[in-house]
Order: structure tokens, then sequence, then C-alpha cells
């Protein structure tokens, strides 16, 4: 009877054992994927070549805007990149002689407020809005997408990302708004002299004439007064 006790208890032990060793053996299952939202400079980054895009999305503060907005937007975003070749064929100066707030008007000019895939631009209506004072317009033909401010047409190409709430493409030319690099107005002529008063001058001309013909008068009348005596003096001679 001990012996039997002893053997079940040995038993009840082993099995104890091993179904400690086996839970400890099975994997935990892995935490779900986060569902974060995109990282605007971390997309380019990754891609390359838009070194130029991300120190002005720094430097302007609108890498935190255009996040912001797409935890907000149910519409969604859609980012045209220009590449450093794009910026570097700009002339000199042409972005660092721009005001902070005219920086934030160029990059912009770059954001559509909505979500758009490559094909949607086959059907919009230009102009098409974007986050700058001025719109785009879109171009397809021959299976080419082509945008164009006005100033500049460029060809749409390689998508960095193409999935809802951003889309981020490659433009290989910075996209230049009127608004900003359109010819200005000519500035207005500068106001005529006031014309001259002639009307003043003529009484003093007039003036001047009548106390010419005055004198005149008064020089005859003598003579004849002198003359008059002389023919009076010669009269009385001779009689």
């Amino acid at each position: 009877m001990a012996s039997k006790l002893a053997t079940l208890l040995f038993i009840a032990s082993l099995l104890l054992i091993l179904s400690t060793q086996t839970l400890a053996q099975t994997p935990t299952a892995p935490a779900p994927a986060s569902s974060g939202l995109p990282n605007v400079t971390g997309i380019l980054d990754k891609a390359g070549q838009y070194t130029k895009l991300i120190l002005l999305l720094e430097k302007t503060q609108l890498a935190t805007q255009l996040e912001n907005q797409l935890n907000t937007s149910s519409e969604g975003l859609t980012l045209l990149a220009p590449t450093d070749n794009a910026f570097n064929n700009l002339p000199s100066g042409t972005v660092n002689s721009l005001s902070n707030q005219e920086q934030v008007e160029l990059i912009l000019y770059h954001v559509l407020p909505k979500y758009y895939a490559l094909v949607d631009f086959s059907t919009v209506s230009n102009p098409v809005r974007t986050q700058g004072q001025d719109g785009l317009n879109f171009t397809s033909q021959s299976n080419q997408l082509n945008v164009s401010s006005g100033l500049v047409t460029t060809q749409i190409n390689n998508p960095l990302r193409q999935q809802f709430p951003l889309a981020v493409y490659q433009v290989d030319q910075v996209l230049l708004p009127l608004s900003l690099f359109g010819a200005k107005p000519p500035a207005s002529p500068p106001p005529p002299p006031p014309a001259s008063d002639k009307t003043a001058d003529a009484p003093t001309n007039a003036s001047s004439d009548k106390n010419d013909s005055s004198g005149s008068g008064r020089m005859n009348a003598g003579m004849g007064l002198v003359v008059g005596l002389v023919v009076l003096c010669a009269r009385a001679f001779l009689s």
C-alpha cells in the first residue's frame, strides 16, 4: 500500500514538472503592430536625395504641422517632393532670398489638402487647390503625368508613398508659385507737374500794353502842343 502511494506521488510530481516546462516553452503571442501615422521626414529620409526639402520642412516647422494635419484630417494629404537636384537647379539664392513666411508659402504650394492616388490626377478639375495661395494644373498624356505652376512644368514620377492618409510623389523641379515668382506689375509713373497759371500772367501783359499805350498818347499830345505854339509864334511874327 505504501509503495503504491509512493508511486502515485512520483507520477504526479513528474507530470507537474513536465507541464511547467511545457508552459515555459510556449512562445508568447507578438504584440499587434502599431498603427501610427506616417512620418513625413522619415519617408523622405529613407528615400534619399531629399535633404534640402527636409531642412526646409524642419526650419519652417511644417513637418510637425503636416503630421498634426494627418492626425486630424479625414481627407489626407499629398506631398509633391522636389529632389535635391531640383533645388540645385534653381538660380543661386532663390530660396535663401525668401523670408521665412515666403519659404512657408513655397513649401505649402507643394502640399495638396487631400489624398490623391496617381490615377486620381487624370480626372481632377484644374486648377487643383494647394495649401498655398495658388493652384496647380495637372495633365495626363500617354501614361505621363505632368504638373504645372504656370512658371514651371515637370513630370510626376516615383511614388515614395501611396497609401492613405499620405501620398508622396517625386518631382524633378521646384514648383514656383506665381504669387512669389510671377512678374510684378510696373511701378506707377510719377504724377505730372502742375500746369502753369497762364491766366494770372495775362493781366500783367495787358497792363503792360496799356501802360505802353498811355505813354505813347502822352508823348503825342506833348509834341502837338509844341507844334501848335511854334505855329502861333510864327503867325504873330509875320503879322
